[in-house]
């Protein structure tokens, strides 16, 4: 996908069209990790309604932590699951942003090489 370093380096234009396609692979990932978790609270959580299971997944996945509401008793697989969507968001989370700057940070040291080479 990307040049060798003994390449020139790419066109803005490749660069930019770069950029877009992570763009579009890390709005896939996030649109398929926020409907994972949609659907586990839905399962998991028979008091929450799409809308309560969308806060909680989104929450959950920006890595702020879920709303709590002290009204709902959360059952014992409710619990796991939400610990395990947890660690999957972590996770999720961190390979969104390698995602999206992937393209930068290949342009970068793929530049700075070039004008090592060049001395």
């Amino acid at each position: 996908m990307y040049e060798h370093k003994k390449e020139k380096l790419a066109p803005k234009k490749v660069y930019r069209q770069r950029i877009r396609i992570n763009a579009f692979i890390a709005f896939i990932v996030l649109l398929i990790s926020l409907l994972l978790g949609i659907a586990g609270y839905k399962s998991t959580v028979p008091e929450f309604d799409i809308y309560d299971s969308l806060l909680n997944a989104s929450m959950i996945l920006s890595g702020m932590g879920p709303v709590i509401d002290v009204n709902i008793h959360l059952s014992n697989t409710a619990k796991i699951f939400a610990s395990f969507y947890a660690l999957f968001s972590g996770i999720t989370f961190l390979s969104i942003f390698s995602i999206l700057l992937a393209p930068i940070i290949h342009r970068f040291f793929h530049k700075m090489h070039l004008e090592n080479d060049d001395d």
